[in-house]
């Protein structure tokens, strides 16, 4: 069940209540593409930095280890060790992302693995019975994420034929939830909303979809190439044709200061693979702008990350120290920047998440706005 708790403008405090306990939101959910967060971080890492949702890919375990080794080992929850919420995504965006490894027909994608070149078929039920399988909290619908410049033709035909995968998928999520056997009985289905940057094709797909009764709406395919105007104004046309009385999750997206925004029209769901990949690099998130730690002026530097950090990066360790870890390609370098942005991340939602409750949200988003341009 999905209770908005507080508006301030579009802003939407609100909770959902899921089999594996409640999302308070707007929530940014912390990406384990593989049941795992790249860079040695634990499911007690992010128990500690204030996670609530892990997200993984349907498509990556299905080709490894496989969806039916993690259902004989009780579900994703089981097997990663995680008691919280979490959402699959559905593969839809491997359709996009393998171009060169698949084949679009009706009845699904044909991919061919990145992992060992053999053959797979996913389609709207294989799917569904994947993260079945999985177990997940949330489940997404099989789609195909349309590139943001393809032309209007092509994304009329791609989002037609998503809207009848969206059908396809809530009849078999349907089925599977009333089998005897399932792990999840009460997984949740997302339908995704699509349409490149064509205003029209956008509302008119999230007209469609809202009216098919499902527990929480996505907008894909942004953050795929188009400019961030452009990404708000499809928020804008968009978002007030979704039900607003369900969750809305912006995929894929994003930066802290895409987030702000996107929360100030009405959405409440976010994912990004930004902290982890940027963590890696060395690229680490602060109140006043990002720091590339790499950078030779922090070789004595032994401030934390960021002063009144209490993240475990920041709680113990230097500048410096954590420097020369990346440096010397240390593992642990790579984990406490990682384990830094998620805490920012996470941090921040917590902030977002008063802020729209005591009325003061455009206020908030306009001082850290401002706090990021301050670079050191």
């Amino acid at each position: 069940m999905y209770k908005i708790i507080a508006k301030d403008g579009k802003a939407k405090r609100a909770i959902l209540e899921t089999v594996h306990g409640t999302i308070q939101t707007p929530v940014f959910m912390n990406v384990g593409t593989v049941a795992a967060i790249k860079g040695a971080v634990s499911t007690e890492d992010l128990q500690q930095i204030g996670t609530q949702v892990e997200l993984s890919n349907t498509y990556h375990l299905h080709v490894r280890p496989g969806d039916t080794v993690i259902r004989k080992l009780g579900g994703l929850h089981k097997f990663m060790v995680w008691d919280k919420p979490i959402l699959t995504d559905s593969g839809g965006f491997q359709v996009f992302s393998l171009a060169g490894l698949r084949k679009i027909k009706e009845e699904g994608v044909y991919f061919n693995s990145h992992v060992d070149g053999r053959r797979i078929f996913m389609g709207p039920e294989e799917s569904m019975q994947i993260q079945s399988n999985l177990a997940s909290t949330i489940a997404m619908a099989f789609d195909e994420c349309p590139s943001s410049v393809a032309d209007r033709r092509y994304v009329e035909q791609s989002v037609a034929r998503t809207t009848r995968w969206l059908a396809r998928c809530k009849e078999e999520m349907t089925r599977l939830n009333h089998l005897e056997d399932t792990i999840n009985p009460r997984q949740l289905l997302f339908g995704i909303n699509q349409g490149a940057i064509f205003d029209d094709i956008r509302i008119s797909h999230a007209d469609t979809i809202a009216a098919m009764e499902l527990d929480g709406y996505a907008i894909g395919g942004l953050a795929v190439g188009e400019s961030h105007a452009e990404m708000y104004h499809i928020l804008d046309v968009t978002v007030p044709h979704l039900p607003e009385h369900k969750p809305t999750y912006l995929m894929g997206v994003g930066t802290p200061a895409n987030i702000l925004e996107a929360v100030d029209r009405g959405v409440d769901f976010f994912d990004c693979v930004y902290p982890t990949r940027n963590g890696r690099h060395g690229h680490l998130y602060t109140a006043h702008g990002k720091i590339n730690l790499l950078n030779a002026r922090f070789e004595l530097d032994d401030r934390p990350i960021e002063e009144g950090c209490q993240c475990p990066a920041c709680r113990t360790y230097s500048r410096a120290y954590i420097r020369h870890l990346l440096k010397a390609k240390e593992m642990l370098g790579y984990r406490l920047c990682v384990l830094h942005n998620l805490y920012f991340y996470n941090k921040m939602m917590e902030e977002i998440r008063e802020a729209i409750e005591k009325g003061c949200y455009k206020e908030y988003k306009q001082a850290k706005l401002a706090g990021f341009e301050n670079q050191e």
